[in-house]
């Protein structure tokens, strides 16, 4: 199954793409799509290990089942004061 994965700001500029699609076996999760990510190396073994992730913008965690279609969105860690 593919699922269409979107990049934006520190997790854009690490993976050097605001978007990916990826290749998946069926009733893959969350966690493994990330693993997947991070084992393409460069800037995205990078990725962080607990990243905040939505499935077809609702949060979601890496026990999550993904579909054919999906869309992940990686959100990137905020700081502010």
């Amino acid at each position: 199954m593919d699922v269409t994965v979107l990049l934006f700001a520190a997790h854009r500029d690490l993976a050097g793409s605001d978007n990916t699609v990826v290749s998946l076996p069926e009733k893959s999760t969350v966690g493994a799509l990330l693993e997947a990510l991070r084992c393409r190396g460069g800037g995205w073994a990078s990725l962080p290990e607990r990243a905040a992730v939505a499935v077809n913008r609702r949060y979601a965690n890496g026990a999550t089942v993904l579909r054919e279609g999906d869309e992940v969105a990686l959100i990137p860690p905020v700081a502010g004061g």
